[in-house]
């Protein structure tokens, strides 16, 4: 008896059966057999099946069912019938096992007892340029682990519905009586879900074991690359009623939501990608398809989902395929705005429809999505291509771009150009003007016509397929759109062109929809094209065609070694750093060149009161707004940027200059440093405390790259000196120059009974009788991309307290927030204003909760309170902290909502109760603040540049 039979399921794939059969034969483990089940080929496959079986007898044997099943599991139910091994696998004809699978699944099958092993499968995209990679579900298979249930690991029953990357003990099998649907689709999808059910255990293993491989250019399609068929759908949502019915009966509720989520994150989208592509026919039937069983998925799990997939399936129910269908292309590009949005009660929704709809209206509110903060030049824009004609060389070409919440104006200044751009990076590009643009409330149109026989010259070889964008402008604003096509027949036909090097690709260029909907143009031929295309792959192949497109490689290789990280450092290093020294040169850098702000800012202004003769160059990150016009800019990272930094004889900054950079012994790198520490730093931290002493050393070093390290108190000698492992002799103890402007702001107040709150408050809008809360909380990780959710409710703060107050919401740099409009002038996010302090300097109040703004804006005496919402996870399970802040809080330390309100309705009382409390956080964490730190720093170091 083998250890192993592996089911091999073929029709009509002759030409690869040998290949998958050949995996299972070398296989590590020997004792395997192989069962071919063919479903009744119409080619050669049975007789390669045989003759495979003839060329192993021991270890081959080969079967065909009767007449073709028309779906594959019924071969292989058929192939249990026959499967003589201890253990039972699926293998697909295309497909192939990894070399040690079954040895890796049979040795955790017997060391666990389990009735099924599972292990990683890896999906293969053969026909791409790179054979594309794509691991099934990876989070699953991170470490070996037994289940005693299903349920102990609901995501594996969800998401890993494969039944070919498992192995499975033939008694549980047969015992269970587990066979797979006949003739339907997604045969998988059940067979696995009554496996996962009945097993009494499942072993998980971090192996690669299956290897899938893809065809996306097969002309016949298999059923994952067919999902436009309608039949294709139906089996599914058939296929998905089955395992519903069967959670019902196990009466698992809780998988059966998590399933739900997962069709509308998964199944459904899927198919939702193709109906821009299908008539009205057949959208009509899809829609009537899915109604029943949409509105019978649990109404949470729309919550669960993303927010556009949420509501393409809400859309669909609803049959509303004018708002549906510019949905899915915001669900295939999710990073297109495709809806003019409307905004109702302060709230953003994606259409104006079903908003009497309260669950309609639930899932169509975008607004945390922060599409109404975002400037044109952060908008990616749906451009429907609404003409498209072709005449004499020429075409004609129109669209509708989306205008959302009418963020073009009607009398904005408008300009556009249509743009052809080689697929190829770094080729040509050709430009047409847009000759009409007119604004149309919700949409902008367009129209143009294009010369392309004239001005379009592809080279001919390595640019056959040519992009479309129409590139608008808006009061010299640019932002870039794709042209969506919703049609796979333009109508027209090609038109000729004139190739630069050769007309073998092609000699007339034409229109077609991309995988993704967009508007491309390719290079075709007319005539015998079986007989070009012949011509076409011989010439690529043999010494013209090698010989343009190694040039282009090395090209490519060329910019891109020249543009790499490690050739940026050999310059640095063996080039700019061997250059002399420019006297009175200063590079100034805050927060990796994110702001013009903080001590650098300081420090340079200071420079520039006195009136010193030298050469500022400042650093940034991203686009340059607010930065000083009379210093010269550089780019982070740029050569510019890396030539300065080795040439300045000053180095000014917050946080650090990039790590793998060598400062000169003959430049002085000042480090003003960015707060003192609350949360553990450096050295003191637990990850680093775990390195290698290798790493520890390499750390040390970027560190003792440091000349002066500013420190405001004893406390920052005690904690941020320790944790870098700083000299004494490094430490500047002149308070940081920042602070100055809060320690001058409080002298003033102090001296003249009252302050004067500057122009910044009429630069946001502030009424003069409005109290300023300033709330500035510590950088957050959690939540998608830098997004952090507001640990209250902004609306009903704004409600209770808007009459009063005006709340000033600071973020991270590292995070940003999205503030519903009908909070607007009662909350206000200021996180994109560069500098804190003159925030800090307006604010009547503080509100934080572990950032460092809290030993700064001590200095200023006002009241302070502390929101730690989630003081138990930050304090225990991050970092750790240098002292307990609910001991040592200048004001009152509370972690909800409702203690929130509480604490600004009794701001006043606050306020002087913390008093003593204040002076003394100032005296032990601010002592060195003394108004006057960029000063001292500018006469100890520059002063002798005077002019």
């Amino acid at each position: 008896m083998p250890d192993v039979s592996v089911i091999v399921i073929a029709y009509n794939d002759a030409e690869r059966l040998p290949t998958a059969v050949r995996s299972v034969l070398d296989q590590t483990l020997q004792s395997v057999e192989v069962v071919i089940v063919d479903d009744c080929s119409k080619d050669r496959t049975f007789e390669v099946a045989q003759e495979l079986a003839a060329a192993h007898p021991e270890q081959v044997r080969a079967y065909q069912l009767p007449e073709n099943s028309g779906a594959g599991g019924e071969p292989r139910n058929v192939g249990i019938g026959h499967a003589r091994g201890r253990y039972v696998m699926f293998l697909d004809s295309d497909d192939v096992l990894e070399l040690n699978a079954c040895r890796n699944m049979v040795s955790a099958a017997e060391e666990t007892q389990a009735d099924m092993v599972s292990g990683l499968c890896v999906r293969l995209t053969k026909d791409t340029r790179n054979e594309k990679r794509n691991e099934w579900y990876p989070w699953l298979y991170s470490t070996t682990r037994t289940l005693d249930s299903v349920a102990e690991l609901p995501d594996l029953f969800v998401w890993d519905t494969l039944s070919t990357n498992k192995c499975y003990r033939r008694d549980f099998l047969v015992d269970n009586a587990l066979r797979f649907p006949k003739g339907m689709f997604y045969e998988d999808l059940m067979f696995i879900a009554e496996a996962y059910l009945a097993a009494k255990k499942i072993t998980l293993i971090p192996n690669q074991v299956y290897f899938w491989h893809v065809y996306e250019q097969a002309k016949v399609k298999s059923v994952t690359n067919s999902r436009h068929e309608m039949r294709n759908y139906q089996h599914r949502l058939e296929i998905h009623r089955r395992i519903d019915a069967l959670l019902d009966q196990h009466g698992m509720e809780e998988m059966r939501a998590a399933k739900d989520v997962k069709f509308l994150k998964h199944d459904l989208v899927l198919h939702l990608r193709d109906l821009p592509f299908r008539d009205e026919a057949y959208r009509r039937e899809f829609a009537e398809v899915s109604l029943a069983y949409l509105q019978g998925l649990d109404r949470e799990a729309y919550g669960k989902a993303a927010k556009i997939q949420a509501i393409c399936a809400y859309l669909l129910e609803k049959g509303d395929w004018d708002n549906l269908l510019p949905a899915v292309d915001t669900l295939i590009h999710r990073d297109k705005l495709s809806s003019p949005l409307v905004q109702r009660d302060g709230r953003i929704y994606w259409c104006d429809e079903h908003l009497d709809d309260p669950f309609g209206r639930e899932v169509l509110d975008v607004t945390d999505l922060g599409y109404h903060q975002k400037p044109i030049n952060k908008l990616f824009l749906r451009n429907e291509l609404t003409e498209y004609t072709e005449s004499d060389g020429t075409a004609r070409l129109a669209g509708r771009i989306t205008n959302p919440l009418e963020i073009v104006k009607p009398g904005d200044t408008l300009t556009a150009e249509l743009e052809f751009q080689a697929r190829r990076r770094s080729l040509q590009t050709f430009v047409f003007p847009v000759t009409t643009l007119r604004h149309d409330g919700e949409s902008l149109h367009w129209s143009t016509t294009a010369d392309i026989s004239s001005k379009l010259r592809p080279l001919g070889i390595i640019d056959s397929v040519w992009d479309v964008r129409v590139n608008l402008t808006v009061n010299g604003v640019r932002t870039q759109t794709r042209l969506t096509v919703e049609q796979s027949d333009l109508g027209g036909g090609a038109l000729p062109v004139k190739p630069r090097l050769t007309r073998l690709v092609g000699d007339h260029i034409e229109p077609h929809p991309t995988a993704k909907g967009h508007l491309a143009f390719r290079l075709s031929t007319k005539g015998d094209t079986e007989r070009i295309e012949e011509l076409l792959q011989r010439g690529l192949q043999g010494k013209p065609g090698r010989l343009v497109k190694s040039g282009y490689r090395r090209a490519k290789e060329l910019r891109k070694t020249l543009t790499s990280g490690d050739t940026k450092l050999r310059l640095y290093h063996e080039v700019y750093s061997r250059l002399p020294v420019k006297k009175r040169t200063v590079v100034f850098e805050s927060q990796l060149g994110k702001q013009y702000s903080d001590s650098p800012r300081a420090i340079y202004e200071e420079m520039r009161r006195q009136g010193l003769d030298f050469q500022a160059i400042w650093s940034y990150a991203g686009i340059p707004k607010d930065f000083p016009k009379d210093a010269q800019l550089v780019r982070r990272w740029s050569l510019p940027y890396l030539k300065a930094l080795a040439r300045a004889e000053f180095w000014v900054d917050n946080q650090s200059y990039p790590l793998r950079l060598a400062k000169r012994p003959e430049t002085t790198y000042i480090q003003t440093w960015h707060g003192s520490a609350l949360k553990k730093m450096g050295f003191d931290q637990p990850n680093l405390k775990a390195k290698t002493r290798q790493q520890q050393e390499a750390q040390q070093k970027h560190l003792d790259r440091f000349d002066h390290f500013l420190v405001r108190s004893e406390h920052d000698v005690r904690t941020l000196a320790k944790a870098f492992r700083l000299k004494d002799q490094t430490l500047l103890r002149s308070g940081y120059p920042r602070n100055d402007v809060l320690v001058q702001a409080r002298q003033r107040e102090e001296e003249a009974g009252s302050r004067v709150r500057g122009p910044l408050a009429e630069k946001l809008g502030i009424p003069a009788d409005k109290t300023v809360l300033l709330y500035a909380p510590t950088f957050r990780t959690s939540g998608k991309e830098s997004q952090f959710a507001l640990p209250f409710d902004v609306e009903r703060f704004a409600e209770e307290f808007g009459d009063r107050f005006v709340l000033l919401v600071r973020a991270h740099y590292f995070n940003h927030v999205v503030l519903p409009p009908n909070v607007a002038g009662k909350i206000i996010d200021v996180s994109s204003e560069h500098d804190v302090m003159p925030l800090m300097e307006l604010a009547d109040a503080l509100i934080t909760d572990y950032s460092s703004v809290m030993f700064d804006y001590a200095l200023l005496d006002r009241p302070m309170l502390f929101f730690t919402y989630d003081y138990e996870t930050y304090v225990h399970e991050d970092r750790g902290t240098y002292f307990d802040l609910l001991e040592h809080a200048p004001g009152p330390v509370f972690r909800t909502e409702e203690e929130l309100h509480e604490a600004v309705r009794n701001l006043d009382s606050e306020g002087r109760e913390f008093c003593d409390a204040r002076k003394r956080f100032v005296a032990e964490f601010g002592e060195y603040d003394q108004g006057n730190a960029a000063q001292s720093i500018v006469q100890q170091f520059f002063s002798r540049w005077s002019r």
